[in-house]
C-alpha cells in the first residue's frame, strides 16, 4: 500500500509541474494571456509542496520523481498534444518507471 500512495504522490506532483511549465509555454509560444502564469505559479508552489509531503531524503525523492515525471510527460504528449507515443518512447518510460522502483522501494538497511 505504501508503494501506490507514492506513486500516485509522484504523478500527482508530476502533474503539478507540467502544468506549471506549460501554461508559460503556452504564453510564451503560442501568444496566449499572460495571465496564464498566475496559475503557473500556483502550480510550481503546489508542485514544490508536494515534493515535501515524502517521508524520505531529499536526495532520493528527487532522483525516483524523476522516473515518474518521464512517464507523465509521455501521457501529456499523447493526452493533451495529441501526440501518439511511438514504442521507444514507452520503452525508455517503463525504463524510467523501473528505475524509480528500484531507488524508492529498494530494501533499506
Amino acid at each position: 500500500m505504501p508503494e501506490i500512495k507514492t506513486f500516485a504522490l509522484f504523478v500527482i506532483t508530476a502533474l503539478a509541474e507540467i502544468v506549471g511549465c506549460y501554461l508559460p509555454y503556452l504564453w510564451l509560444r503560442e501568444g496566449k494571456s499572460v495571465w496564464l502564469l498566475v496559475p503557473a505559479a500556483l502550480s510550481l508552489a503546489l508542485f514544490a509542496w508536494l515534493l515535501s509531503l515524502h517521508p524520505t531524503a531529499a536526495g532520493r525523492v528527487y532522483a525516483a520523481y524523476g522516473g515518474v515525471y518521464i512517464f507523465m510527460a509521455i501521457f501529456w504528449l499523447w493526452a493533451v498534444d495529441g501526440i501518439r507515443p511511438t514504442a521507444w518512447d514507452l520503452l525508455g518510460s517503463g525504463v524510467a518507471l523501473l528505475g524509480m522502483a528500484i531507488i524508492m522501494f529498494a530494501p533499506r538497511a
